[in-house]
């Protein structure tokens, strides 16, 4: 990849609509589109106008005009990448996009790789690597939460906390390298009293952006919630009331649903996956069998279980109903579980306090009256806690960044316990290093071309 050629790629969705816009970013942006561009004010030249300016005009091919465009020039180093960049609006048509984009091949461009202006931007140092993969974040955000996140992080604020614990460690690790050129003097530039509290708070910081990933996770990518029961206790119409629409097949034959169904929704700013799972009993259909042993894979991927039974049958398969809770609570003690008593309409005042006296935590319902389904979903949201994101804390979402952190504190543990054991600083610099090569991991110090290919692969090509 040469960053010095001058690059286009389309920047809005391909395809059909009423604007499209093409982007060109390097040494010769200008000069380029300036070369098949007629202003309609006549004489104009794109090459000699103020940056992030706007100019209307035509877009011409050997004479013929390929469309009316309005022209926004960005003068380096005040431009999104750094560079000399054009933005062609133009209209929607796929031929149009195409043909302007060929005719800009010609004339001396070629196509951007994946992220490539992103990328660009990094190198010319107008984002710190974190704030780049939080561009592709930010385009990929579809709730509240998500989008408030990668907000965060792309102005900088998980990058700056990072930069400046590595500014106050790399202080100290200078005047310890220091020390090594005076090791016969046996003197003592770093004071170890301070050091210590600065790994100290270096240590907690890590902790919590550390545990903060689990929030951020959940954040990114959705909670993944399985709908599971025995058959014809009204899981499919529990997904079909939560999702507002009819998603999967009802029926009162037992055993309808024999493949996992999934859909999401978003409540309270938060992704929810839903996924409808095979009824688990006992069957001597082959099909049907296949699609309860997914019911359990389901469970195991899911971080929330909803146990879903009928309220009728309580009386007479309480027992059973007891014993297979206690199974999924201790096959899986992680997952958080919420147990729903559906069909709470067809029962009587009195049975249904029966039921919520024998089973404190559960939640009554009736998914096909969508009664107590709010309750459901407030429930849901108590799982989550957001409190850090309404407090704009620092939240990590990026598994590159926590796998970066896990093992910087490695190393930071490493360097604590070194100058409780009063080794010599050469050892103690050792660590210290791999502490500071791994946060600068996270922010782009420390990079090379195999990184940065696997992290701007995952980009779109216009952006």
């Amino acid at each position: 990849m040469n960053h010095k050629d001058t690059i286009v790629a389309l920047a809005t969705a391909s395809g059909v609509g009423a604007i499209a816009v093409i982007r060109v970013s390097g040494p010769k942006a200008i000069e380029i589109v300036n070369n098949n561009f007629q202003s309609i004010k006549k004489q104009k030249s794109l090459t000699t106008q103020k940056s992030h300016t706007l100019h209307l005009g035509h877009l011409v091919s050997e004479g013929k005009t390929i469309d009316q465009v309005l022209v926004s020039v960005f003068k380096n180093p005040n431009s999104y990448t750094g560079e000399d960049t054009i933005e062609i609006s133009c209209h929607g048509s796929s031929y149009i996009q195409q043909e302007i984009i060929q005719l800009l091949l010609k004339n001396g461009c070629r196509m951007a790789d994946a992220g490539e202006f992103t990328l660009r931007a990094f190198l010319n140092g107008k984002l710190d690597l974190s704030q780049a993969e939080a561009v592709a974040d930010l385009i990929s955000s579809d709730s509240e939460a998500s989008h408030q996140v990668a907000m965060q992080q792309m102005r900088g604020g998980f990058s700056n906390e990072i930069q400046l614990l590595r500014e106050q460690l790399l202080n100290f690790a200078s005047l310890i390298e220091l020390e090594l050129d005076f090791a016969e003097e046996d003197v003592e530039f770093a004071d170890r009293s301070e050091f210590k509290t600065l790994i100290a708070r270096i240590q907690l910081v890590l902790k919590h952006l550390i545990d903060s990933f689990a929030v951020g996770n959940v954040i990114k990518n959705g909670i993944p919630v399985a709908i599971v029961g025995e058959p014809n206790v009204g899981k499919s119409t529990l997904l079909n009331a939560l999702l507002n629409e009819e998603r999967a097949i009802v029926s009162d034959i037992a055993g309808t649903t024999r493949d996992a169904i999934e859909d999401e929704i978003i409540i309270d700013g938060v992704t929810y996956r839903f996924i409808d799972t095979a009824g688990i009993r006992e069957t001597s259909d082959v099909v049907e069998n296949i699609g309860i042993q997914k019911t359990f894979e389901k469970i195991t991927q899911a971080q929330v279980v909803i146990y879903l039974f009928d309220s009728e049958k309580y009386k007479i398969k309480s027992d059973i109903l007891k014993l297979e809770l206690e199974v999924i609570k201790n096959k899986y003690p992680q997952k958080q579980l919420i147990i729903i008593a559906n069909k709470a309409d067809k029962i009587s005042d009195k049975e249904r306090a029966k039921i919520e006296n024998e089973i404190p935590e559960i939640i009554s319902i009736s998914a096909k009256e969508k009664s107590g389904i709010e309750t459901l979903t407030n429930e849901l949201t108590k799982l989550v806690n957001i409190g850090a994101l309404n407090n704009n804390d620092t939240i990590v979402t990026n598994s590159r960044h926590y796998d970066a952190l896990l093992k910087a504190l490695n190393e930071i543990n490493k360097v604590d316990e070194g100058t409780q054991l009063g080794i010599s600083s050469d050892l103690l610099a050792i660590d210290i290093r791999e502490a500071l090569y791994y946060f600068g991991l996270i922010t782009g110090e420390v990079t090379n071309d195999e990184l940065l290919g696997n992290i701007f692969a995952n980009f779109c090509i216009g952006k």
